[in-house]
């Protein structure tokens, strides 16, 4: 997505963009008296929170060209083709929805509507309905009476009526769960369904003033464009709502908004048109019409709910038929791959186009950059178009001349992505209640770039009478994107989007004439590998080719050591090509990019394919360390790669050499899953680096891998410092409430060690089995010493691939959002830190899972760690000295009587402690679980 909605990054210190001033909020009248006369106190509501401006205003925007359209050729190609705006083109945005009260959003170029329609697939919006019986003009809806039922039986006077409620903080966190934009999310709004003349209506007190008759019937978007919102002191809603209203003998209900922001975003991009009421400020495709797809449920951090994709791409597939539209699809989410190009979803959506060749579906690539290998599902799909994301210029102070690659952008490796690079930070629509957030960035905001992109070319197409088909699409527009420099092919794909040399190759290409690339069998994968220091060899891969352009393919390497065929014959449906990767070749470490190019006898038409070919050689981290010095251009990255070990702590340090130069520094798990606490660090020179100190709990062992990357002002030389602990420590609890610690030295050389053992709080170990989607929910009581609180979920990796999302969420005692991180890989963490301690409080822990699959029911295991931490920790007394000395690869064992917990700890929990080991001056540490002993069996 968890949808890239809730992936969305904030830029780096660099992107300054100026908030406009915002003044105090007006005080409310004061009532006068009279001298001498008594009067009763007046109560005066409190004023609502006044709006947000925006970040700057619109027509600034529009004027510095935040809506960035120039580097792509957008705005070139619709001045050449006026008419080509995207008229005639359906996109459907699969996301958070879309608030269809915004100016900008309306109307087309044309002035057709611009939304078709809305439907809500997540579930969110679903308000249980139970029969209403009126006494005479009031009913009773959930405890409160509600008039103006004569105004609701006028419509038809069938008595057919239902009534439900909304509980705002159902929704998520605020402010989007405030629906009538008071300041809160504790309110319970009332909604009456009535059948009319022309089927089933909703009313909703949207004022609050506790009666109907001054409201109007609202029915099902589709059936009437018709929308609401809740609103207070007659300001406008923040919020505007749709309904979808069904029936099989009883109405259901579903009410559609954007309480997210993010899809309200994706759209204007898309095809906004006239944003914010100034014209000319436009989104990429401004005469395309919208579905409003909602997949995601902010309530647990923007979740795609099982099935959601699939039903949701399958309603806007009859629906563009049924009115013979051609349709793009645009899915800004992303999930992380443990193996790229293994998920479920890839498949299933593969499946659809493939049964649909006529559907063009573009998904951002996901925002886990800069790490290799961190493309995530869907966009590692073969016949999606995945697009990464760039820094525009109009977004980079110190006149860069073009874009670079975003930091964020997830590159490839096991798949051969990203497809395509295309803007991704620009000022477009949101709801009202988001204003002041106009500026958004990640490959979300590049995705629906393309897609606008992709409606101005069917555009053409439709009205110049031309067939196409998605394959072709995206041959064209792969085979025409423009390299960026400083970044290799798996940073960048094919490069930036051109649309104008696409549009000319879309025009060359003959009927059906469109390939696709599958390594080792698997479409769309790329050649990735990572190969032990000193364990060089040569390895060929199959490369086939699918399809044919009915003539040969001339074959190149751009370096030595990836060795192909210079020509090959298709022999249609798959030609099989030997490609020899010489790791022999490659002696020093680093990471190493080749590419494969298959040209046409046509070169017109561009490259038929590129695949990248990635090679990593890791670092050894010595006794001392490693330290790599490097310059990096603007915009470009540095990347370590080095083995650690499970349980041995370990730190890596990013700085650069000279002041007024500044990094980002970001930590790659095995894998290419993002560090999991605050990844992505700035850093400077001298004290001013960026570090990671991993603690021996979460070191894990495979390969890291640190980037550095420069700001796209400015290059730096760089310092990069990786360092491990020279000993591995573990510690048990036994019999005798004692711990014993083991330590190891891993060098080549003795050591001397000072360990100190403390305890920080308590931990509970849980695993569970469960089967299928159905939402889990536990209890957790918070002991009054505890100062935080962390929570770790682990599903087995060969299950990951089966989900599209599995939502973490913490809620207190009111069901209000405490936090929430939607698990992007198969390991997640949410924390939560308290005000106070002593105070009595109770959380919940949701686990709310997502599968691709609809009809799957498949029963997964997962492993949770709940901990408790104290504000201070307590230290415990060595049974003998805590100063030791290792030999070269040596062991040693300590004791430290336990004692009893300083902290009354609940059912299930057992002390968390910290092992805290000395050498050389340097501390390493590693938290463990102190279990009580299993008894021995007696026999």
């Amino acid at each position: 997505m968890p949808m890239d909605v809730r992936r969305s990054l904030a830029l780096c210190a660099a992107v300054v963009l100026t908030a406009c001033a915002k003044g105090p909020a007006p005080e409310p009248p004061r009532p006068t008296m009279d001298p001498g006369r008594v009067v009763p106190p007046v109560v005066v509501p409190p004023a609502p929170p006044p709006l947000k401006p925006p970040v700057i205003p619109p027509s600034e925007a529009f004027r510095r060209g935040l809506m960035p359209l120039a580097s792509t050729n957008v705005w070139a190609y619709r001045q050449a083709k006026p008419t080509a705006d995207g008229r005639g083109v359906l996109i459907g945005i699969l996301d958070s929805g879309i608030d269809a009260g915004i100016t900008g959003l309306d109307v087309t170029t044309m002035g057709d509507r611009k939304i078709m329609d809305l439907r809500d697939f997540s579930g969110e919006g679903r308000v249980a309905l139970t029969p209403l019986v009126p006494q005479g003009d009031t009913a009773v809806v959930a405890g409160v009476s509600l008039a103006g039922m004569r105004r609701v039986a006028a419509l038809d006077g069938s008595g057919s009526y239902y009534a439900g409620t909304v509980l705002e903080r159902s929704l998520g966190e605020m402010p989007g769960s405030d629906l009538n934009g008071d300041g809160d999310n504790a309110d319970r709004l009332l909604v009456v369904v009535a059948r009319a003349s022309d089927g089933w209506v909703v009313f909703a007190d949207t004022d609050g003033d506790g009666t109907l008759a001054d409201e109007r019937p609202v029915h099902d978007y589709l059936v009437a464009r018709e929308t609401f919102g809740w609103t207070i002191a007659g300001r406008p809603s923040p919020m505007t709502v749709a309904a979808n209203l069904g029936s099989s003998g009883t109405p259901t209900l579903d009410l559609v908004f954007d309480n997210s922001g993010h899809g309200t975003h994706v759209a204007g991009i898309a095809a906004g048109n006239g944003l914010y009421g100034v014209k000319g400020f436009d989104g990429v495709a401004p005469g395309a019409q919208l579905l409003g797809l909602k997949i995601s449920n902010n309530r647990f951090g923007g979740v795609s709910v099982t099935g959601s994709m699939l039903r949701a791409m399958d309603y806007a597939i009859r629906f563009a038929k049924t009115r013979q539209l051609p349709l793009v699809l645009n899915l800004s989410f992303g999930v992380g791959n443990e193996r790229e190009g293994s998920a479920r979803i890839d498949g299933l959506i593969d499946s659809v186009l493939a049964a649909n060749p006529d559907v063009v579906l573009a998904t951002s690539a996901g925002n886990d950059g800069p790490g290799l290998s961190t493309v995530g599902f869907p966009g590692s799909a073969d016949r999606v178009l995945s697009v990464g994301a760039t820094y525009p210029p109009a977004f980079l102070p110190g006149g860069v001349a073009g874009d670079v690659v975003a930091f964020f952008s997830a590159r490839g490796g096991e798949a051969a992505k990203p497809d395509i690079l295309a803007p991704g930070i620009a000022y477009s629509s949101v709801p009202r209640w988001e204003a002041g957030s106009e500026n958004k960035s990640g490959t979300s905001m590049a995705s629906p770039h393309v897609a606008g992109a992709v409606a101005l070319l069917l555009s053409a197409a439709k009205q110049e009478q031309r067939p196409w088909t998605s394959a072709q699409v995206k041959q064209a527009i792969v085979a025409t994107g423009r390299s960026l420099p400083a970044s290799i092919r798996v940073d960048q794909g094919a490069g930036l989007l051109d649309l104008i040399a696409a549009d000319r190759v879309l025009r060359r290409l003959p009927p059906g004439a469109a390939v696709r690339v599958a390594v080792g069998g698997t479409a769309g994968a790329g050649v990735y590998r990572v190969q032990s220091p000193g364990r060089v060899a040569d390895t060929t891969v199959t490369l086939e080719i699918l399809g044919s352009l009915g003539g040969p393919v001339r074959l190149s390497s751009n370096t030595g050591w990836v060795e192909t065929p210079s020509q090959v014959q298709l022999t249609p449906p798959r030609t099989m090509i030997p490609v020899t990767v010489k790791g022999s070749a490659i002696r020093n470490p680093g990471v190493f990019g080749a590419t494969v190019t298959g040209w046409a006898t046509d070169t017109a038409i561009g490259p038929l394919f590129r695949l990248p070919v990635t090679v990593v050689v890791p670092f050894v981290v010595g006794d001392s360390g490693v330290t790599v010095r490097g310059t990096i251009e603007p915009g470009g990255t540095q990347r370590v790669f080095f083995a650690a070990d499970s349980g041995r702590p370990f730190r890596a340090r990013v700085g650069t050499a000279a002041a007024g130069q500044d990094v980002l520094a970001f930590l790659h798990e095995p894998g290419g899953q993002p560090y999991r606490v605050d990844n992505g660090r700035p850093g400077g020179s001298g004290a001013a680096a960026a570090e990671y100190d991993v603690d021996g709990r979460d070191a894990e062992r495979g390969y890291y891998e640190v980037v550095a990357v420069a700001p796209p002002t400015g290059g730096a030389t760089v310092e990069m410092k990786i360092e491990q602990s020279p000993v591995t420590m573990e510690a048990t609890r036994l019999p005798a409430d004692t711990v014993t610690v083991r330590l190891v030295n891993h060098t080549k050389s003795s050591q001397s060690a000072t360990v100190t053992v403390g305890l920080i709080g308590g931990e509970r170990g849980l695993s569970f089995s469960q089967k299928g989607s159905t939402e889990r929910r536990l209890s957790l009581p918070v002991p009054r010493w505890a100062k935080r609180v962390e929570v770790d979920l682990e599903v087995p990796r060969a299950t990951w691939p089966l989900f599209t999302d599995l939502g973490l969420t913490l809620l207190d005692g009111e069901g209000q959002v405490v936090a929430a991180n939607p698990m992007n890989y198969h390991l997640g963490r949410v924390t939560a830190d308290f005000d106070s301690v002593g105070v009595v409080r109770d959380l919940t822990i949701v686990v709310a899972p997502g599968f691709a699959d609809p009809l799957a029911q498949p029963l997964w295991d997962g492993v949770m760690s709940i901990r408790f931490y104290a504000e201070a920790p307590v230290l415990l007394e060595a049974a003998g000295p805590a100063e030791v000395s290792l030999p070269a690869g040596g062991l040693w064992g300590l004791r430290f009587p336990l004692g009893k917990s300083p902290w009354p700890l609940g059912d299930g929990f057992f002390p968390l402690g910290h092992l805290l080991v000395e050498v050389n001056g340097i501390e390493w540490g590693r938290e463990v679980r102190l279990p009580a002993p299993v008894p021995p069996i007696m026999r």
